[in-house]
């Protein structure tokens, strides 16, 4: 078999482990998808959007830690690709992606469909290159997986269309000889750091992504030092179940309990996070950040003491720093401070399990809002997130559209078991959630993966329903079909403005995947929710659950202000006065 650049790419791919490269057939990748035709072990799995292949590759990258691979054809294939290449960049997951280029011999002529890819990924991509000689594989190959892996990142690949089949002179396979590197903090900030925590009355971890692999570690922590532990959203998975420190998360999905164990710390240690949202930091507290990246400590609120270094590693080190006793022993730390958040945490939860329970809208109360609001046969989407809870796996995947579906998810949804978690939670993209399961699905077809869908987002790619169908892959997909885009209705109305541009004139979705060929559900009883979902996860294939939740229900903040209750009251009144004046709203 002639060693073309296509064979010589697909050869590494497997060689990587590389189970499956998504994207859309044509133009310059012909001869590598026929490549990946005569190679086994490595399956195409052709999309009907590129934004979609990019966002399958970066989930099978997030769950991994290996390579995702996508693929864009010359021009728009390739532009289609940035959206999803964006997420992983911001995830900071290692993504390759070949991409198609116009002939050598017509590069710079303006020719029909070429776009300079160099400059279009070079925001995006920790490294990019374009082959311009087959004489430069392996090499660049090599060089472009070591980026993308070393510095976890994107790195985009680009082949002119008369450079696929050429054949490559180097007679060597492609090695990728790449090893995670282990680092701890300096000695004496360590010891700093345990001094300031030894001081310390009331210490609160807001822990990240980056402890996921140092559960243990971090568990013991926060046990010596008698500190509740606020989760990001990302730390959700494997941190979040069977924890006593845990209360939950802050920010805007967030609870009273996480938000009182903030303030009401004197001293902050954060722990393999870099939580974005400044306004739900506490001010004036000692704060003491673990990171292993330099360029992340004190770039979200001031610290005093910075610790470069894996997070496993360097709690190890402050424990055996540390002269707090463990419970039990004298001289051990007062646990009024977890005791208090945790106490709030439970109240907090008791609260929110009342509002997905089954006959919370028979009551009183629940008729006279249905009545006020017309919204008799509106589902709660609490009950539904909960409601999926209850019947899902211990180790299915979970992937969240941005927006509502996030709140929902981050609040009835618990990580325990083996259950992983993915979402757009750094870039923030709609449209998210059906392409990342559908990566995961890829993954391992037996394993249960649930798409959290947002009616917005699952609109934005709904074609992709058919690779689902077309390559059975049994992903479950509920959607929240709130007929709005909700978080901007929320963010509308907080701000006192009346909401406006956020309904969506939605079809029925589940009609539609029936069309597909997909199983499709309907809800629109509350009292067939609990068997509806039950339904849908015991059917084999995919399926798409089509929930009518109600728009009107409001995720509140943690904290929430002064100004955002006036803002919303102010809104409402002003969507009152308009729906009245409305000739349609008397129709």
């Amino acid at each position: 078999m002639a060693r073309t650049v296509a064979r010589v790419i697909v050869d590494a791919l497997s060689e990587l482990g590389v189970s499956q490269v998504f994207g859309v057939v044509g133009d310059a990748l012909n001869p590598l998808t026929d490549a990946i035709r005569t190679t086994e072990g490595v399956e195409w799995v052709g999309c009907r959007h590129e934004e979609a292949a990019a966002f399958a590759a970066g989930a099978q990258s997030q769950l991994t830690g290996r390579l995702g691979v996508c693929m864009g054809t010359v021009g728009p294939g390739s532009v289609h690709l940035l959206n999803g290449l964006y997420d992983a960049a911001k995830s900071r997951t290692p993504v390759l992606a070949i991409a198609g280029q116009v002939p050598l011999t017509e590069l710079g002529s303006d020719y029909f469909q070429e776009v300079d890819n160099d400059a279009l990924f070079n925001d995006v991509a920790v490294f990019r290159a374009t082959i311009t000689s087959p004489d430069q594989l392996p090499l660049l190959l090599e060089t472009a997986v070591r980026n993308a892996l070393g510095r976890k990142g994107v790195a985009v690949l680009t082949v002119p269309g008369d450079i696929g089949d050429r054949e490559v002179g180097a007679d060597r396979p492609a090695r990728f000889s790449l090893t995670a590197p282990t680092t701890r903090p300096e000695e004496d900030a360590v010891r700093r750091a345990a001094e300031l925590l030894d001081r310390a009355d009331r210490v609160t971890l807001l822990v990240g992504k980056g402890s996921r692999a140092a559960r243990e570690d971090v568990m013991a922590l926060a046990d010596r030092l008698a500190a509740p532990m606020v989760l990001t959203l990302k730390a959700k998975e494997g941190l979040e179940g069977d924890n006593p420190f845990q209360v939950g998360q802050t920010g805007l999905i967030g609870n009273p309990a996480a938000a009182s164990a903030l303030e009401d710390a004197d001293t902050l240690l954060m722990l393999g996070t870099d939580f974005p949202y400044r306004d739900w930091y506490p001010q004036g507290r000692t704060v003491i950040q673990v990171d292993t990246e330099a360029a992340h400590i004190g770039r979200r609120i001031p610290v005093e003491i910075g610790l470069v270094g894996d997070v496993g590693a360097t709690v190890r080190d402050l424990l055996a720093r540390l002269t707090a006793q463990p419970p039990g022993a004298g001289g051990a730390r007062d646990r009024g401070h977890l005791d208090k958040a945790r106490e709030r945490f439970a109240s907090w939860r008791e609260g929110q399990a009342e509002l997905a329970a089954p006959d919370h809208d028979k009551g009183l109360v629940g008729r006279l809002r249905s009545a006020v609001d017309n919204r008799q046969h509106d589902i709660r989407p609490e009950a539904l997130a909960a409601a999926v809870d209850r019947a899902a796996a211990e180790d299915a995947v979970f992937t969240s559209d941005t927006g509502m579906a996030t709140v929902w998810l981050s609040r009835f949804v618990e990580m325990r078991g083996s259950r992983r978690l993915l979402g757009s939670f750094n870039l923030g993209s709609m449209a998210n959630a059906m392409p990342q399961a559908l990566g995961a699905q890829c993954l391992d077809r037996e394993r249960q993966v649930v798409a959290f869908c947002g009616d917005g987002g699952l609109s934005m790619l709904l074609g992709d329903l058919m690779t689902l169908k077309t390559h059975a892959l049994p992903v479950k997909l509920v959607v929240f079909d709130n007929r709005r885009l909700g978080m901007v209705k929320l963010e509308q109305e907080q701000s006192g403005l009346p909401e406006f541009g956020t309904v969506l004139d939605n079809p029925d979705f589940a009609a539609i995947a029936t069309a597909m060929g997909i199983t499709g559900i309907r809800v629109t009883d509350p009292a067939e929710l609990d068997d509806a979902v039950r339904t849908a996860f015991a059917t084999p294939g995919p399926v798409l659950l089509d929930v009518l939740t109600n728009p009107d229900e409001v995720a509140v903040p943690g904290k929430p202000t002064v100004e955002q209750g006036w803002g919303f009251a102010v809104a409402k009144m002003k969507e009152l006065v308009r729906s009245r004046g409305d000739d349609s709203a008397q129709d």
